[in-house]
């Protein structure tokens, strides 16, 4: 996420363990998570509508549809993170809500599943436009450390505080 969006949520400081979902989340790892899911979607984009092509882009599905339903921590790239990247690094400066990466999991998943299906109907050039749309934003994450679906996460967050008369600068 960028320094903007983390700062939008109250950071605390990171306990020298691993933190769970209820503390917060290391901000390194969704960024990693999104450096596979870039190399996972642009190999499915040249493979579909190829049998492996598709396989991949159900498993990416699959990877999203476990960071919607259990959370980013619970994630196949989050389990590799804590056990071979995050050992190495030092412990972060902050940590960061699971919330906007939960729900940008679940904006992925949705162009997963349009691509999905509409590769197996047959319909190519839509399936590869969804997967374009997930690559992009995914290609966003890992290479500028700017997550769009965090981003919506926050602007949706605002607009419902908007609504209900939450006060300027209030945490939804």
């Amino acid at each position: 996420m960028s320094a903007r969006t983390t700062a939008d949520f109250a950071a605390t400081p990171a306990p020298p363990d691993l933190a769970g979902p209820a503390s917060g989340i290391d901000p390194r790892g969704p960024r990693f998570a999104a450096v596979l899911t870039t190399t996972v979607l642009a190999l499915a984009l040249l493979l579909v509508p190829g049998p492996v092509g598709i396989a991949l882009v159900a498993a990416q599905g699959a990877v999203f549809a476990v960071g919607t339903l259990l959370g980013v921590a619970a994630t196949p790239y989050a389990v590799l993170f804590r056990a071979v990247v995050r050992p190495r690094l030092a412990p972060p400066v902050e940590l960061e809500a699971p919330q906007p990466p939960r729900f940008a999991q679940s904006v992925g998943l949705v162009f997963v599943v349009v691509a999905l299906v509409a590769l197996l109907a047959g319909a190519t050039l839509v399936g590869q436009v969804a997967l374009g749309f997930a690559l992009a934003a995914a290609f966003l994450n890992a290479a500028f450390d700017f997550c769009l679906g965090c981003e919506m996460y926050l602007l949706l967050a605002r607009l419902r505080g908007a609504r209900s008369g939450v006060a300027e600068g209030a945490t939804p």
